[in-house]
């Protein structure tokens, strides 16, 4: 059973869409905005390629600032775990990318690509919703994410984590 709230917000996003595109904006970005109403910033998908295909950099965090995803910061290769993990904030929400090396049971170096949606106990409620409701959207954006972890403290997304989640 749909609620009566869920449906008038259903047809305020038909409408949204309607005057969109009625205004020429181009469909396929109305449709992917329309369901977080959160825009990504074309540096965001840049850097993530670089990561991926040059290994340009080991980390990069995103941030949600003024309804847009932007690139907050890049890891170097050379950066370690314990660096990426001290760069999250504390009280605040984000996402980041983390490319975790490893290697296999056959002595083969590999590596994997982790997407880390990091909502700690402490942030404010509000941001942990609107990071929520983004997440799925934006990692559209980035082609090539391996793993996906959620962590609300350090221990969930530990080496050990890490290192679990390689099989």
């Amino acid at each position: 059973m749909v609620s009566s709230r869920s449906s008038s917000f259903y047809c305020f996003k038909v409408v949204r869409y309607d005057i969109d595109f009625a205004c020429g904006i181009e469909s396929e970005s109305v449709l992917a905005n329309a369901a977080s109403g959160m825009a990504v910033h074309d540096d965001c998908k840049l850097k993530f390629l670089e990561l991926k295909a040059k290994r340009t950099f080991r980390t990069i965090v995103y941030k949600i600032e003024d309804k847009q995803v932007i690139v907050e910061k890049l890891g170097e290769p050379e950066q370690s775990y314990d660096d990426f993990a001290a760069s999250l904030p504390e009280n605040e929400c984000r996402y980041a990318i983390y490319d975790f090396d490893f290697v296999t049971e056959e002595n083969c170096q590999k590596s994997k690509i982790f997407f880390i949606a990091w909502s700690p106990d402490t942030a404010k409620v509000r941001d942990k919703m609107i990071y929520a409701s983004s997440k799925d959207r934006f990692k559209r954006e980035l082609d090539g994410i391996q793993v996906e972890l959620q962590a609300t403290d350090p221990t969930e997304m530990g080496l050990d984590v890490f290192k679990s989640r390689t099989n």
